[in-house]
């Protein structure tokens, strides 16, 4: 008698924080809600995540309530921006996540080894290759369908022998408009498409060299504007070196240079039609790019089990473009005939260090420090009585002669650093941590140049640098049924850079702020087949300077999940549940979207399962929204011409939504 396969839950509705802030997730298994189609629908099931929605796809992702480059995201270590100046394209919406094997979380400035800027949190989406000991392949596959026309093909395979390894990884993603828990249809249809080739020469057990490259394009359709991406093109192409055991001391050496571009299109004639009472009733296009090159040079030194050292110094930078007019034949012009305008250019280069310092076997002191230069240069600045109106692209102004423009620029020294002490209970499977941190962010480019902010010459000048100091605390539990975290913040943010919007003119400013909030999780077996779980979260913030609420903060939010575990199947239940939000800041937001107004809370319940058909194949199936909810998220775009709504302020969430899914791996 064949023996039985025991099953851990396929379908994951509770991510877990494993160690001191830090979450690690497999992107590959299913999540629910409906397993992602992008970087933003993925992170948004980590607790303490949210995804501001402009349509089916390619939304932003909040976490504690911090948006934009308060959150650093890294492809393979890489940085890639979006060139939308209105975030149609934020860098989540070019990332596939079943073509990466892990994406970590890093919560807080608790880390300097990754870049500059990260006052919310780092986020990690890497791919992992090793040497192969003999020659092998593999096989890892999948294929989703979904109501309303979602459909997912994922392809992994790899094949390698002990000198030379490679990775074709790809997917296509598409999905019809969506219908509310009311009926009505959202303007939200997407459709994507990635493709990612590895190639590695492994000459011995310590060396590894790794050459990738990798193009996407797509488009999608947006509720939450009066224009649609109609292009996503994405060109990638990086070079990695490892080099292991240098020497006793000098254990790792690991370089990195890479090149990420973005070819973004919007228009108002490909997905819809224009609407001749529109701000835009004529057919119209923008084409706005960006370009990053970048590099990180990382060396490990190990002195015995006592001390840990990461040392090495990173970089990056990009120009930013675009050019705009309508389709072929149009009186302005086509837009691709058009040159193309620079409006900025942005470089950072940093140094750092961080020790890990084993005190005894229980003990741990975590430190870093790290400096950057920012130097950034703005070619289309204009003089402060010519802001222009509030658009969705760059060189998208409506009617009337464009004002003069000049350029400037600047440059600032941003110190970063923090210190965590973590403490392991003896004979109680606990952790405890404490740790604080201080990060500098200099403004981003939708900060300084976007189309939800006047980008004058004493604006670019006057923004100073966001300075977070942050103190983080937390236990983790762990014992053979029992997982359970928590991870609690209170910063002040000094300098925090607010949006305004006024009389559909948008300026950012410096006020002070102070923040604080947390999460908390417990995964609890029940007897030999149930399994419990929930997770918390909760964000707060308040404007000193205004003496008001930060805007666009998340409330409440808790998971309630349960499962039952038969070995070759499982099958579970899931209930988010939002409170009402009532600490709002109207007509003041973020580089996304502005506080419009109070919302009530709301609960969601949906299902899952899944079985294990054989060793190659499983099979998972869900029901998000189950009893067709109607409801939307507090955090929103700024919303002009919502399709599909009359006097709408926020786009609703997709209504009940079945989904299955099979993988193969072989």
């Amino acid at each position: 008698m064949r023996s039985a396969i025991t099953l851990e839950p396929v379908v994951v509705t509770a991510p877990m924080q494993t160690s001191p802030l830090r979450v690690v997730l497999d992107p590959k298994r299913p999540y629910q809600p409906v397993p992602a189609s992008d970087g933003a629908d993925f992170l948004k099931s980590i607790p303490g995540f949210d995804t501001i929605r402009k349509g089916g796809s390619n939304g932003d992702p909040v976490f504690r309530g911090m948006v934009g480059s308060r959150l650093n995201i890294l492809v393979d270590g890489g940085q890639i921006g979006g060139g939308c100046p209105s975030r149609m394209d934020p860098p989540t919406a070019y990332i596939a996540p079943e073509l990466f094997d892990k994406v970590t979380l890093i919560k807080g400035p608790e880390t300097v080894t990754w870049g500059p800027g990260n006052s919310a949190g780092t986020v990690l989406f890497d791919r992992t290759f090793t040497r192969y000991e003999k020659p092998s392949w593999s096989f890892i596959g999948s294929l989703l369908g979904g109501t309303r026309g979602r459909f997912d093909q994922t392809a992994d395979i790899r094949a390698g022998t002990p000198d030379f390894y490679m990775g074709v990884s790809a997917n296509h993603t598409r999905a019809d408009d969506y219908e509310d828990g009311s009926g009505h249809r959202v303007h939200s249809s997407y459709e994507r498409w990635n493709t990612d080739v590895t190639l590695g020469w492994t000459p011995g057990k310590d060396t590894r060299v790794e050459l990738t490259a990798g193009r996407g394009n797509g488009h999608a359709a947006y509720a939450f504007s009066g224009m649609d991406g109609v292009q996503f093109l994405r060109q990638s192409l990086a070079l990695h070196f490892v080099q292991e055991n240098l020497s006793e001391t000098f254990t790792k050496l690991d370089v990195r240079a890479y090149y990420n571009s973005v070819d973004h299109v919007m228009d108002n004639y490909t997905l819809r039609r224009p609407d001749p009472d529109s701000a835009m009733p004529m057919a119209m296009a923008s084409e706005p790019a960006r370009q990053t090159r970048g590099g990180r040079v990382a060396g490990t030194f190990d002195w015995g089990d006592a001390v840990e050292l990461v040392a090495g110094i990173d970089g990056s930078g990009n120009t930013h473009t675009s050019r705009s007019g309508g389709p072929e034949g149009s009186i302005m012009g086509y837009y691709r005939d058009m040159p193309r305008r620079r409006d900025a250019t942005i470089s950072t280069v940093g140094g750092f260090s961080q020790l890990t310092w084993y005190l005894n076997t229980h003990q741990r002191l975590i430190g870093g420090t790290r400096v950057d230069w920012a130097h950034v240069r703005g070619y289309a600045l204009t003089g402060d009585g010519d802001s222009g109106s509030l658009s969705m692209g760059s060189g998208m102004g409506m009617g009337g002669s464009a004002p003069e423009t000049t350029a400037a620029s600047r440059s600032a020294t941003l110190p970063s650093g923090f210190l965590r002490y973590e403490h392991d209970l003896a004979d109680t499977h606990a952790t405890l941590y404490a740790g604080i941190g201080h990060v500098e962010r200099f403004p981003d480019y939708w900060e300084m140049f976007g189309g939800h902010v006047a980008s004058t010459v004493t604006s670019f000048q006057s923004l100073r640098p966001e300075r977070t100091t942050q103190l983080d605390v937390g236990v983790q539990y762990q014992t053979q049924r029992t997982q359970a975290w928590v991870s609690a913040y209170a910063g002040v943010v000094n300098d925090y850079i607010l949006i305004h919007y006024l009389d559909g003119n948008g300026a950012a400013s410096n006020v002070n702020a102070r923040i604080m909030g947390g999460e908390a999780g417990v995964v609890r077996a029940i007897g030999s087949h149930w399994k419990g779980n929930a997770t918390v979260a909760y964000a707060w913030g308040q404007n000193q300077t205004e003496h008001r609420p930060l805007p666009q903060l998340p409330p409440l939010d808790v998971k309630l999940g349960l499962v039952y575990d038969a070995g070759r199947w499982s099958a579970g239940a899931l209930w988010r549940v939002d409170s009402a939000q009532h600490r709002i800041a109207i007509g003041e937001g973020n580089i996304v979207g502005d506080d419009l107004g109070p919302t009530g809370g709301f609960g969601v319940f949906s299902v899952n399962g899944s079985m294990r058909l054989s060793q190659e194949f499983t099979l998972s199936a869900g029901v998000d929204n189950l009893f067709d909810k109607t409801y939307a998220e507090s955090v929103n775009a700024i919303s002009k011409e919502l399709q599909g709504y009359t006097g709408a302020i926020r786009i609703n969430e997709p209504g009940r939504t079945f989904w299955a899914k099979l993988e193969v791996k072989l």
